[in-house]
This record gives C-alpha cells, sequence and structure tokens, in this order.
C-alpha cells in the first residue's frame, strides 16, 4: 500500500512543476527494485489527484530494469533472478548500477492556458 504515499508526493512534484497549469500527462522512470505495482500506483495517483490539476491525467510509467555491475571484473548485467553473484567471474562483490529509479520524467501541461491557482 506504500503506492498510496509514492502517488502523493508524485502529484504534489507535479503540481509544483506545473506552476498552475492543467496536467495532461506525467511521464515516469521506475525501477523494478522499487517494488511498485504500476496498476496499483496508477489507481492511487487517480485518486489524489481528484480536485487538483492533475485530476484526469494520465500516468505513464516506463519500468526499468535491474542492472548490477560486478566490482572484480567490471561486468553489468540485468538481473532476472534474484541472485546478487557476477555470471562471469563468480564473485559475489558487486553494486547496483540501476534499479532504484522513482523520477518524474516530464509532465504535459496545457499550452496557452492561464494560470488558474495563485504562485
Amino acid at each position: 500500500m506504500h503506492e498510496l504515499a509514492l502517488a502523493t508526493a508524485i502529484r504534489d512534484t507535479v503540481l509544483r512543476q506545473a506552476e498552475g497549469r492543467r496536467v495532461s500527462t506525467v511521464r515516469m522512470r521506475v525501477g523494478t527494485m522499487r517494488q511498485v505495482v504500476p496498476d496499483s500506483l496508477d489507481f492511487y495517483f487517480g485518486v489524489v489527484a481528484r480536485g487538483t490539476l492533475c485530476d484526469g491525467s494520465r500516468l505513464e510509467l516506463e519500468v526499468t530494469p535491474s542492472v548490477l555491475r560486478c566490482e572484480a571484473c567490471g561486468d553489468s548485467w540485468q538481473l532476472e533472478a534474484p541472485s546478487f553473484r557476477c555470471p562471469s567471474c563468480d564473485r559475489p562483490k558487486v553494486e547496483l548500477v540501476s534499479s532504484g529509479e522513482l523520477e518524474v520524467e516530464s509532465i504535459d501541461v496545457e499550452e496557452g492556458a492561464e494560470c488558474i491557482e495563485p504562485r
């Protein structure tokens, strides 16, 4: 249920950036290690957006894969199974390169629309 808290934070971020203009689309990158259920996040975003300038906007999620890199040999790979050993040299010393993302990539706002909220 942490998707409700995430949706609220996303809405607040988007509203700050929209500067009083109606929002039509929110594009996000979400790493697989964030353990976000996309359908739940979309549902809760719709709930918390009601009555705001995000009301009726689309939430587009790009789910990014987990990428690890071996600190010993430098090889990198996408994590498909819960194994944190390098497939090249079998050493366990690896670092997470990507997958923790939770980023608003961009928003679409109505162009030419007057600011309807006080700044």
